[in-house]
């Protein structure tokens, strides 16, 4: 029985409908001839790493290691081939199959230098550190490239489709602070802060005390620089620290933007309990994180791409989990609200900003580095747009021992 061109396999398990046109270093082809955007298989290796890890782990690490190339954009290649039909295989084409696939099982090839595993206990304060350090300490240069002038890196809120993601994130800060109630004189905390951003909106525009805590200790020195600039030293301050370390107490309102994600489903009770002991009564808390539609699985991914290149440790549970665990701790849920199609366009600005600057950010951190960032913007923003993760705020208040909250009647949000 012969073996197949790289091309016929793809055609086994692609379908023969495949609107991407794929080339292999065999001189082979698939898909459609012309389109838009291909897909170049580079060599051996680029097969064996596919081979080794089927899925998405797989792909990524090809794809990172440069043994696979796509040209055009690179959403469009992946949308178009999450839609490939994947047809089923007779017995011989699964015999053939297998022949072709074999020399390719048996080269292992190494995963790019890129791909991280972290040591220690999970979710310990170390580990934590760790984790939060390969995705966050790599340069504030690139991200200020990709993220643009306001350096938030969480989803953006468009007042209109067309809205710039600047307008966009401003319109997130403040959103935030509407929902949170924010007056003058009053107290915040903003766990996993970032570079600053909601600190610097909430004490400049609602005259609020506010503690920003983070593990990023570049993400600290840009936010700490950032608060000077602005004069609002008196008012506002960034941390280098543990959310676990912050003694303070009594805070009016605690924020949670994009921190929930790495907290881990076991440390719930710890963390909204933690929340729960800063609060004041009739405090607010406002949690925002992505999510996961999946219910079947406890981890979304646990061993794949964005785990082991982008976030590690990362877990993302559905919505009900996140309202749940807020309800468990005494907190009383009072709105929520799914931002995911906000988040596909935030994804899809950084990713043109991206673009633009990529000589520069290859040079700044490297080719791989710059293609893992490139995959993952796609990836996620692939992931919105068709409804496999979501972005989920969750406004809650803690009740007094009367059970009175101090939430008006009808919760407005906008800014008419």
């Amino acid at each position: 029985m012969t073996t197949l061109k790289i091309a016929d396999v793809l055609a086994l398990v692609l379908g023969p409908e495949c609107a991407v046109e794929i080339t292999a270093y065999d001189g082979s082809q698939h898909g459609e001839p012309g389109s838009d955007v291909r897909l170049d298989i580079r060599s051996p290796r680029a097969m064996s790493m596919l081979v080794s890890a089927p899925g998405q782990l797989g792909l990524a690490r090809a794809y990172v290691a440069g043994e696979i190339e796509a040209h055009g954009d690179l959403y469009t290649v992946m949308d178009r081939l999450a839609g490939a039909g994947l047809p089923e295989l007779s017995v011989a084409e699964r015999a053939r199959l297998y022949r072709t696939m074999a020399p390719f099982v048996i080269r292992r090839v190494p995963p790019p230098p890129e791909e991280v595993r972290l040591g220690g206990s999970r979710h310990s304060k170390r580990r934590d550190a760790d984790a939060i350090s390969h995705h966050y300490d790599v340069s504030n240069t690139f991200y200020r490239w990709v993220l643009g002038p306001s350096m938030a890196y969480t989803c953006a809120v468009f007042p209109e489709a067309d809205a710039t993601l600047e307008e966009a994130q401003a319109e997130k800060f403040d959103l935030v602070c509407r929902k949170l109630g924010l007056q003058a004189g009053q107290r915040l905390l903003d766990i996993g802060c970032g570079w600053g951003g909601l600190v610097v909106h909430a004490s400049k525009h609602y005259g609020v005390r506010a503690i920003g805590v983070t593990l990023s200790e570049r993400q600290a020195s840009w936010g700490r620089a950032a608060i000077e600039r602005e004069g609002l030293s008196a008012l506002a301050e960034v941390r280098h620290q543990d959310y676990r370390d912050v003694l303070e107490s009594g805070f009016d309102a605690i924020s949670s933007i994009g921190l929930t994600e790495h907290i881990g489903l076991a440390n719930y009770p710890s963390y909204f309990g933690f929340i729960k002991s800063r609060l004041k009564p009739t405090g607010r808390l406002l949690n925002h994180c992505i999510t996961r539609t999946d219910t079947s699985s406890r981890t979304m991914y646990k061993n794949g791409f964005i785990n082991r290149y982008v976030f590690p440790d990362g877990e993302l549970v559905p919505a009900g989990r996140i309202v749940s665990a807020i309800e468990d701790q005494g907190l009383e849920v009072r709105h929520e609200e799914n931002l995911r199609e906000h988040y596909a366009l935030t994804l899809a600005a950084w990713s043109r900003n991206l673009d633009e600057h990529w000589d520069e950010a290859v040079a700044e951190v490297g080719m791989g580095r710059a293609r893992v960032w490139r995959l993952y913007l796609a990836a996620s923003r692939m992931g919105f747009a068709r409804n496999m993760i979501q972005l989920h705020q969750v406004l809650a208040v803690s009740p007094d021992e009367n059970g009175f909250s101090g939430v008006p009647l009808r919760l407005k949000f906008d800014t008419a």
